[in-house]
């Protein structure tokens, strides 16, 4: 027995160690294939797309970046220590090159000097948002330049990273941009409605607003769930769980409470605001589920389902059916609301950004927490508050 023990003790020392020396052979050989890419680089002519333009492709790449700066000895720093970390990098020394690339290749970052004759970075950064909103602007700026690159985030820019860098300052603060991008594409919210038919344990599409099927949904975006004994599931729906982000709890009906159509039947509470949702029929409350309480963190898989907030006993289902909304209809409702939310939003004001108007069609989970005090006021009056 103690031989047994003492031979699969062994073996699972061996694997440990194969595995280990498998990954830094895999790892030597990716340097050594991303060297190579830097050297091959950097003899290669690319007059064609632009004069100034040295490319540097790896294979399986963290991220596609455009490096932009009228100093080469910056564009060298970058090149060497963002494609030896594994990214693939293109650099050129003007803005009107730059321009014409983002036309041309997929990137996920445009980084640009501030300060560059012919088109500096504020301009830089405009014209990639216009044409390729999707592309993350990074501004590469002095000490003295700050404050004028904290300016070009008003008009899209990320974030800014200061003149002279450090090889590990340079990769920390990439990665922490690659992570920041990656946060937001998964938060993106998309105009895309569908009827699903998951349960409360599997995840719907990220970024896509989803209706269950055979699930009614109300004017102030509450969802309705009727089984064959007349009693109804009640909880918040998918449009309103996206756009109000995090939820710190919840303040239940009282059980046996009557309440009408159209009253209030239930709120949310986020830090110290509260949104009051109507019922979306009038009844008897006989449950609540006191048990979301505890796991509000499982709204995040899904709102429907197990996450009801309370069962109403209707009296009046069969004249106030009509007035909500399942299948098409329902989609339709959704497909409309989303649309409303996306041009008021642009005239809001965000709590976290410079006070300037918001532009573009991009909207993301948990917009509610971001807005000023009285977008947010009118935001719920819109379209939660209002009478189903």
């Amino acid at each position: 027995m103690a031989l047994f023990i003492l031979a699969l003790v062994l073996f699972i020392i061996f694997d440990i160690l194969i595995r280990y020396i498998g990954r830094r052979m895999n790892e030597k050989k990716a340097q050594k294939d991303r060297a190579k890419a830097l050297e091959v680089s950097l003899q290669l002519d690319y007059s064609t797309e632009a004069k100034t333009l040295k490319r540097a492709e790896v294979q399986n790449p963290k991220a596609k970046i455009l490096c932009v700066d009228d100093e080469p000895i910056i564009l060298d720093s970058f090149r060497k220590i963002l494609v030896l970390d594994g990214y693939s990098v293109d650099t050129v020394e003007k803005g009107q090159e730059a321009l014409g690339l983002i036309q041309k290749h997929h990137y996920d970052f445009v980084f640009t000097d501030l300060k560059m004759p012919e088109m500096n970075g504020l301009e830089v950064t405009k014209s990639v948002k216009h044409l390729r909103p999707d592309i993350d602007v990074v501004i590469i700026t002095g000490y003295a330049t700050v404050e004028t690159a904290v300016d070009c985030m008003k008009y899209g820019a990320m974030d800014y990273v200061q003149k002279p860098f450090t090889e590990d300052e340079l990769l920390d603060f990439v990665k922490s941009t690659l992570i920041k991008r990656q946060d937001k594409i998964n938060k993106q919210l998309k105009p895309k409605v569908h009827i699903t038919h998951l349960s409360s344990t599997e995840s719907m599409k990220a970024g896509e607003f989803s209706i269950p099927g055979g699930v009614f949904i109300s004017n102030g975006h509450c969802w309705a769930g009727m089984d064959q004994e007349g009693t109804v599931k009640v909880g918040i729906d998918d449009f309103a769980r996206k756009l109000i982000g995090r939820i710190d709890d919840f303040e239940f009906p009282n059980l046996g409470m009557t309440v009408k159509k159209g009253q209030p039947l239930f709120s949310v509470k986020q830090g110290q605001k509260t949104i009051t949702f109507n019922s979306p029929v009038s009844g008897q409350v006989k449950r609540i589920n006191s048990h979301l309480k505890e796991e509000i963190e499982s709204l995040s898989v899904t709102p429907y389902d197990s996450n009801w907030i309370c069962i109403i006993d209707a009296d009046n289902m069969d004249n106030e059916i009509k007035e909500l909304k399942i299948g098409n209809a329902a989609v339709s409702f959704y497909q409309d609301d989303i649309e409303n939310f996306r041009v008021a939003l642009k005239g809001a004001k965000r709590v976290d950004k410079p006070k300037a108007e918001i532009t573009g069609d991009e909207f993301y989970i948990g917009e509610l927490e971001n807005l000023e005090a009285n977008d947010w006021n009118k935001m719920v009056q819109d379209f939660f508050i209002r009478r189903n």
